[in-house]
């Protein structure tokens, strides 16, 4: 229970490091708006023209006696849109991360300098194509990882009582992992660590990782929250990853030029 608190820490930590750094926060917004207006259009097409999709697809049901027919396709709509949303809240991360990873690299970078007690952050060395194309490939694999799992929730969802008690928690803690190692994988790519060993690594401290990314994964059921909170969420999902690979961390809350002012300010005092 310790690793659930520590990880709701992390995450709240991320949150005061961009609200501390306002010209950081306000670059990292725009690869979330970008998404988010790129994934309102397809939503929005959906609802326009998804009725007339399902029509398509079920040519079957066009002799079916009223009201049958307009029942059954309104029930596929409506299955098809739940699904999309489902799917979208579980690839909002990854298609973001992937549209800003230079605007994250340097936020992650950035916290790394600030808790390191020597004020340095881990490079890769690798090219921006390259780390471009490793980013890529990782989260079109965890992406069809969220989907696999979607899709059998979604399942899930129908059967009786377990369905709608037991199957959405398992969901919210399946969606709060996924996030989770797509946010970590910004300072862990730049370690070097390859897709398999994060799994490892977030698998061997399943808690801590929920509690950082389920209670994220509710918040961004909310319209318009996920853009807000999505720079914070890199810089906690630094930290977090600084603590599952034991690096050494500065006071977390300590704000390093605060530090140096009161150390001046002491020195100065003495002095007199």
């Amino acid at each position: 229970m310790r690793d659930l608190g520590a990880g709701f820490r992390y995450l709240l930590e991320g949150q005061r490091w961009v609200a501390r750094h306002g010209k950081s926060y306000g670059f990292g917004l725009l690869p979330g708006l970008i998404t988010l207006v790129l994934y309102a259009a397809a939503l929005a097409a959906l609802a326009l023209w998804g009725e007339d999709a399902v029509a398509w697809a079920t040519p079957f049901a066009d002799d079916w006696a009223s009201p049958w027919a307009g029942l059954f396709r309104g029930f596929l709509t409506a299955v098809l849109f739940a699904l999309a949303l489902l799917l979208a809240v579980l690839t909002f991360t990854a298609v973001t991360l992937l549209v800003g990873q230079p605007f994250y690299e340097s936020l992650s970078e950035q916290v790394d300098r600030d808790v390191s007690p020597d004020g340095t952050a881990p490079e890769s060395g690798l090219p921006l194509w390259r780390e471009l194309w490793v980013s890529a490939r990782d989260s079109l694999r965890i992406v069809v990882r969220a989907a696999v799992w979607g899709v059998l929730l979604f399942a899930l969802g129908f059967i009786p009582v377990a369905g709608q008690t037991v199957v959405p928690v398992i969901g919210f803690f399946v969606t709060g992992f996924f996030l989770t190692e797509e946010l970590t994988s910004v300072a862990l790519q730049r370690r070097g660590v390859v897709l398999r060993d994060r799994l490892a690594l977030l698998r061997s401290r399943k808690t801590l990782v929920w509690g950082f990314g389920t209670p994220l994964g509710l918040a961004f059921l909310v319209p318009f929250v996920a853009v807000f909170l999505m720079p914070g969420a890199v810089a906690g999902a630094t930290l977090l990853a600084r603590e599952l690979r034991g690096e050494e961390n500065r006071g977390r809350d300590e704000d390093p030029a605060a530090a140096d002012g009161a150390d001046g300010a002491e020195e100065r005092s003495l002095r007199q």
